[in-house]
Formats: C-alpha cells, structure tokens, sequence
C-alpha cells in the first residue's frame, strides 16, 4: 500500500547497495535491482490509516494486511499491500522495491494475507525479471491512481522491453493460497 500523494519527492528513493553514499535509484539506473523506496511522512501516515482500516475488516479496493515472520526477529511483521488478481493467479507487487517486507518474505517460506479476522495462509514463487512484464503491466492499469508515482513514468502502455528495463527494481511473487 503506498501513499497517493501524487510525487515521490516526499519519499525516500534509494539504491540500498549505496545507501551511506546517498545515491538515489529510481529503479532505472544500473542499480535498479537494488531499489528501495521508503516510506515519507505522508506515505507513513496514509499506511497506518488503511492499516487500521484492513486489520478491522475494511478492504480499500482489495487491500490486505501481509503477514510474514521477520528474517531476524521472527516475529510476525505486517504491512498493508495491494494483491492483484492476474489471469488464475494471485499476485503482490512491491511499487517501493527491495523493502523489508520483500526481504522477510524472501527469508521465509511463506506468509499470510489478513483481512480482518480472515486468515489466508501462503506460499509463493518469485517471478523472474522475463516473467514480469505482463503482470506488471496489470498491477500499474489496477493500482495506478495508488502506486503510479512509483514508476517514473512507466505506465500500462509501456512496451515489454520497458517494463523489461525496470523489472528488477519491482519483487513480484506468485502467491499460492493454502485455505
């Protein structure tokens, strides 16, 4: 989930492989694979908002709590995403790119989606850059109004070797429900 405030000066953008130097990424340079955006004041507060809202049973256009153990503490951390419904599969699409919760997911063996009291229990397969482009494409037409400001100008119009150009700074994950 991510803020709508229509520009990402208010966030972080980051190469997280150069993080003390400073230099920024925005997911088309050749550290695109490391890119990170991190939340700013306004993203932060609009999260905890529809955080709120999710954990109480209130879906905003499909939104769901994800769930997943942290790589370190292994305590159950939590973040309000986006899912997208693609063809038969279920997909999640990090807009911020390599943010901890891609991280944590990466180091476990699945996670859970939360709406609510409702549970669904996951396990998931992460897309190959040649493997995203379609599904990219479907997440920026579902989630534009939400995350578009995250992909520089990248829109569902784009052609396969654009998206193909900024796969890597966007984690997708194939997300296979067990309920």
């Amino acid at each position: 989930m991510t803020a709508t405030t229509g520009t990402v000066a208010k966030d972080n953008v980051r190469d997280t492989a150069d993080q003390s130097a400073g230099t920024a990424a925005r997911g088309t340079g050749q550290a695109a694979g490391n890119r990170l955006v991190t939340a700013g004041r306004a993203a932060a507060t609009v999260n905890r908002v529809v955080g709120w809202l999710t954990r109480h049973g209130i879906s905003l256009a499909g939104s769901r709590i994800l769930a997943v153990r942290g790589r370190k503490s292994g305590q159950w951390r939590t973040t309000p995403v986006n899912p997208l419904t693609h063809g038969d599969d279920l997909y999640l699409v990090a807009p911020r790119g390599h943010t901890q919760w891609v991280r944590n997911l990466r180091a476990a063996d699945g996670g859970e989606l939360r709406l609510g009291k409702r549970t669904e229990a996951f396990t998931y397969v992460e897309l190959a850059d040649h493997e995203k482009p379609d599904v990219l494409r479907a997440y920026i037409k579902r989630w534009k109004w939400e995350v578009g400001v995250f992909f520089d100008g990248v829109d569902a119009t784009a052609s396969d070797d654009e998206l193909l150009r900024i796969a890597p700074g966007y984690p997708v994950f194939r997300i296979r429900t067990q309920g």
